[in-house]
C-alpha cells in the first residue's frame, strides 16, 4: 500500500542567490564579432583615465565644491536654495577655490558637459560620474567622451559666423578627425582645409532636392556679391581651437595632431559606426519592441552588440523613450531586455530611468539599474530592493521564463528566490499582487518534478485565483 505520509513539509529551497535575469539564461547564440582592439600604441585605459582626470581636474574641483556648498539649506547656497550657479555663488566659489569668477564659470560649464554636474531647470545636483570619479576609470572616460562630443559647445563659435555654415562644419568635422586619427601624426592645416571643403560640398549636394511636378520658371536675380559664404578657413580655425580646448588635439604652427585621448575617442566613434553598419542580427531599423524580441535568442555579448547598433542609429532621447515604452508592455521578457539595453545607453538614460522609479511595474528594474549605475557591484545591487520588490521581480522574471523559456529553466528559477522555503515564498508571492501570479504558479507546478512541491504550488495558485487564504 502506498504511503500517504506527506514529504518534508518545509520544502526548503537551495541556498539563495542574487536575483538573476532569466533572459540571459535563455540566450542561445554566440557572438560572432570579437571584441575590437584599439590601434597599436593606444595607452591603456588606466593611463587614458589619468589623462582625462588631469584635463578635467578644474571641472571636478568646481563640481565637488558645488556638491558641498550648493545644497539646499546651506548658508552658502544661492538665493533660490536650489543649487544654481548665480553671480553670487560664482564669486563665492572663486574666493573659496582661489580662482576668478570667469574661471569658475568655465569650469562649471565643462563639468556640466562632462556629466559631473546635472542641471534640471533651476536645480543643480552632482552627476553620478562625480561620485565615481576617483574609483571608476570607465566613468571618467565616459565623462571625457561626453565633453569631446560637445566640443562645439565648449568653445562657442564667433557670433559673426553664419549659423548654417557653422552647422555644416560641425557635421563635417568627424571626417576631418578620422583623417587625423588615420594619419597618426601632425597634419598641415591646409590639408585639413581641403578635406573640410570637400566634405562640406558633399553635404550641400546631399541636401539638394528636386521637387516633383511642374515648377514655375525661375526668376533671374543678380548674384549677391555682398553676401559671400563664410570662409571655411576661419571656421576650421575655430573648430580646431575648440577641439584643442577639450584636450582632443594640439593645434599650432599651422598643423594639428590628435592627443592620445582624442585618437582613442575617434576610434571609439568609428567602432560605433561600424557596429551600427554591421547590425549583427539585422534589427537596426526595427522598433524597440521588435528589436528586443529579435535579441531574445541572442547570447549576452551578441545582444549588447545589437543594442549598440540600434542605439547608434537613433538620438539618445528617442531611443531611451522607446525602450521604456517597450518595458511598460505586458511581456516581462521585453521588460528585462529593455533595461539591459538601457545599461548599454549608460549615463544619458539616468534621468528617464529615475523618472519611472514610482511606476510599480518598472520600479525594481529601475532601482537595480540606478544601483549599478552608481557603482554598486551587480552581484550586490539586489540589496537595494525591499523584500516585496525582490519578490515582485522574481514573479516577473518567472513570467518571462514561463512565456519564453523551458520547464527546467523555470524550475531552476526557484534557486534565485530570496525566501529560504517554498511556503515562505508562496506566502510572499501571494502578497505582492503581481498580475501574472496565477499563471506563474500554475506553470511552476506543472514543471516541477517533486509532487509535494507541485501540489503546494497548485494550492497557492488556486488560493490566489479564488481570493482565498
Amino acid at each position: 500500500m502506498t504511503s500517504r505520509i506527506p514529504r518534508d513539509s518545509r520544502l526548503r529551497l537551495v541556498r539563495p542567490r542574487p536575483l538573476a535575469a532569466a533572459p540571459r539564461a535563455m540566450n542561445q547564440r554566440r557572438s560572432r564579432r570579437p571584441a575590437p582592439r584599439p590601434p597599436e600604441g593606444t595607452p591603456a585605459p588606466a593611463e587614458l583615465a589619468r589623462m582625462a582626470r588631469s584635463g578635467l581636474a578644474g571641472a571636478a574641483r568646481v563640481a565637488h565644491w558645488a556638491d558641498a556648498a550648493l545644497r539646499p539649506g546651506r548658508d552658502s547656497a544661492s538665493p533660490d536654495g536650489k543649487g544654481t550657479l548665480s553671480d553670487s555663488t560664482a564669486e563665492l566659489a572663486a574666493e573659496d577655490l582661489g580662482l576668478t569668477p570667469a574661471q569658475v564659470r568655465a569650469d562649471w560649464d565643462t563639468a556640466r558637459l562632462a556629466g559631473l554636474v546635472e542641471v534640471h531647470g533651476d536645480e543643480a545636483r552632482p552627476g553620478w560620474r562625480l561620485r565615481a570619479w576617483d574609483r571608476d576609470d570607465s566613468a571618467v572616460l565616459r565623462g571625457w567622451v561626453a565633453l569631446f562630443d560637445a566640443w562645439s559647445l565648449a568653445h562657442p563659435e564667433p557670433r559673426e559666423h553664419e549659423p548654417s555654415a557653422v552647422a555644416e562644419v560641425v557635421s563635417a568635422m568627424p571626417q576631418v578627425l578620422s583623417f587625423l586619427q588615420l594619419s597618426a601624426g601632425p597634419v598641415p592645416v591646409e590639408q585639413l582645409l581641403d578635406l573640410l571643403g570637400q566634405r562640406v560640398t558633399e553635404l550641400r549636394t546631399e541636401r539638394c532636392e528636386i521637387p516633383y511636378g511642374p515648377q514655375p520658371e525661375p526668376v533671374q536675380r543678380p548674384p549677391a556679391a555682398d553676401t559671400p559664404d563664410t570662409p571655411l578657413d576661419t571656421l576650421l580655425d575655430w573648430a580646431l581651437h575648440a577641439l584643442a580646448s577639450v584636450g582632443a588635439l594640439t593645434y599650432g604652427d599651422a598643423q594639428a595632431t590628435l592627443t592620445p585621448l582624442g585618437s582613442w575617442a575617434v576610434w571609439v566613434k568609428l567602432e560605433q559606426i561600424c557596429v551600427a553598419a554591421q547590425s549583427p542580427a539585422g534589427n537596426i531599423e526595427q522598433s524597440a519592441e521588435d528589436m528586443l524580441r529579435g535579441c531574445s535568442q541572442l547570447r549576452p555579448n551578441a545582444a549588447r552588440a545589437e543594442y549598440r547598433a540600434w542605439l547608434a542609429a537613433r538620438t539618445v532621447g528617442t531611443a531611451v523613450g522607446q525602450l521604456i515604452d517597450a518595458a511598460r508592455g505586458e511581456d516581462a521578457l521585453l521588460r528585462g531586455l529593455a533595461f539591459e539595453a538601457l545599461r548599454v545607453v549608460g549615463a544619458p538614460a539616468e534621468p528617464d530611468v529615475r523618472a519611472v522609479v514610482d511606476e510599480a511595474t518598472l520600479r525594481p528594474y529601475a532601482l537595480l539599474w540606478l544601483a549599478e549605475h552608481d557603482g554598486i557591484d551587480p552581484e550586490d545591487a539586489h540589496e537595494v530592493l525591499t523584500r516585496a520588490e525582490a519578490t515582485w521581480l522574481w514573479v516577473d522574471t518567472a513570467a518571462a521564463v514561463a512565456d519564453h523559456g523551458e520547464a527546467p529553466l523555470l524550475v531552476r528559477h526557484l534557486e534565485s528566490a530570496i525566501q529560504p522555503t517554498v511556503p515562505m515564498l508562496l506566502d510572499e508571492v501571494r502578497a505582492v499582487g503581481h498580475p501574472r501570479t496565477v499563471q506563474v504558479l500554475v506553470a511552476l507546478a506543472a514543471a516541477h518534478p517533486d509532487p509535494a512541491l507541485a501540489k503546494a504550488v497548485r494550492r497557492a495558485a488556486f488560493q490566489v485565483h479564488t481570493g482565498g487564504s
